[in-house]
């Protein structure tokens, strides 16, 4: 996979803002700045990817960011008509299906924002595509997800970064709130660790990716958090390895958004079949859906949940794999959609404890 790029048409910080809005009491005006940011992912090579843009480094090191602008009311139309004019200017692509994530407004979360500097609206947006490899790119790149998420990838098994590294930073960090009141306590440091990263003998909950980030984030265990000056980061060592690679902005935040996103979603709706080529084998079908939801998955508890649940057709036609025996070519049975409300690739993945 092609890693290098330079990305082109990326927004100064001064181009932001743009947006003027009359406190309540029309006494003081206060700047708003609205961001358009888009997590676009696809499968590479078996590989879950995400479309990424590179601008200079900020005081985290961090160069790798989605793509993203600001939205220009007197340019465009709708903050979607936006957000595509942005993704084409940045990577010259043309996104198909988009839908919105999230607003994300906290304030502190932006990289550089200082008390002086207007909030940041930035408004999510998930896109599913299919790559080809880069050449239907001006500029960008497709980077793996688990690049930046590395715990999150099971398809080996539990990631040795989990109790390497992760669950001791974490339990220490939760054996510092035993001086807080209970009462100050809803949910105990402890429980949410257990929960998020399926310790103690809890099970591992695939689509928990943006509350485990975001209990990293709070721990002052990501890169993000030491550049935002986290509380969490003044406390304890100065050489925590790196978990993950770093993002500009809050982009990790939205792509962990985006990723929980669809891993919910595969399983209620087919939208596995937008990464699909219009044919594919079953095993090509396994190895994306693996690729999205991190654990291993039974070949044919697989194959008879999707042949039973009439996602797919045959085509009639043979594909022929190096070394192997050619395999039966399938396409998604678009009918389905007209047969019940939520024809979604409803996998249960094997139990995935803590040893």
């Amino acid at each position: 996979m092609n890693m290098e790029f330079a990305g082109r048409g990326k927004p100064s910080p001064d181009k932001f803002k743009h947006m003027i809005a009359q406190d309540h009491d029309g006494l003081a005006p206060s700047a708003v700045e609205i961001g358009l940011t888009a997590a676009i992912v696809a499968v590479l090579d078996n590989e879950p990817v995400a479309l990424i843009v590179r601008g200079d480094p900020d005081s985290a090191g961090a160069t790798d960011g989605l793509p993203f602008g600001p939205f220009e009311p007197r340019q465009h139309r709708t903050l979607e008509a936006g957000l595509r004019s942005w993704v084409r200017e940045q990577t010259g692509l043309d996104l198909g299906y988009a839908e919105q994530l999230y607003t994300f407004a906290d304030r502190g979360r932006h990289a550089e924002q200082d008390d002086t500097s207007p909030p940041v609206v930035s408004i999510g947006y998930l896109a599913l595509t299919q790559a080809r490899g880069g050449s239907d790119l001006s500029s960008g790149v497709w980077r793996p997800w688990y690049h930046y998420f590395p715990w999150e990838d099971w398809r080996r098994g539990r990631p040795e970064i989990i109790a390497a590294e992760i669950e001791p930073r974490l339990k220490a960090w939760a054996e510092r709130q035993a001086d807080t009141p209970a009462a100050q306590r809803p949910i105990a440091r402890s429980e949410r660790i257990r929960i998020c990263f399926g310790l103690d003998g809890t099970a591992w909950d695939e689509e928990k990716v943006l509350e485990r980030y975001e209990l990293l984030y709070e721990a002052g265990l990501v890169e993000e958090a030491r550049r935002d000056g986290r509380p969490a980061t003044l406390v304890g060592s100065s050489d925590l390895p790196r978990l993950g690679h770093p993002m500009q902005f809050d982009h990790r935040r939205i792509l962990a958004t985006a990723i929980n996103r669809t891993r919910a979603k595969i399983k209620y709706r087919p939208v596995v079949f937008e990464l699909m080529p219009d044919e594919f084998t079953l095993y090509e079908l396994q190895k994306t859906v693996e690729a999205i939801l991190g654990p291993h998955l039974h070949k044919q508890n697989f194959r008879r949940l999707v042949e039973g649940a009439g996602l797919v057709e045959p085509t009639g036609e043979m594909k022929t794999r190096t070394g192997g025996r050619p395999a039966k070519l399938f396409r998604f049975r678009r009918e389905v959609l007209l047969e019940r409300p939520a024809p979604g690739v409803r996998v249960t993945a094997p139990p995935s404890r803590a040893q």
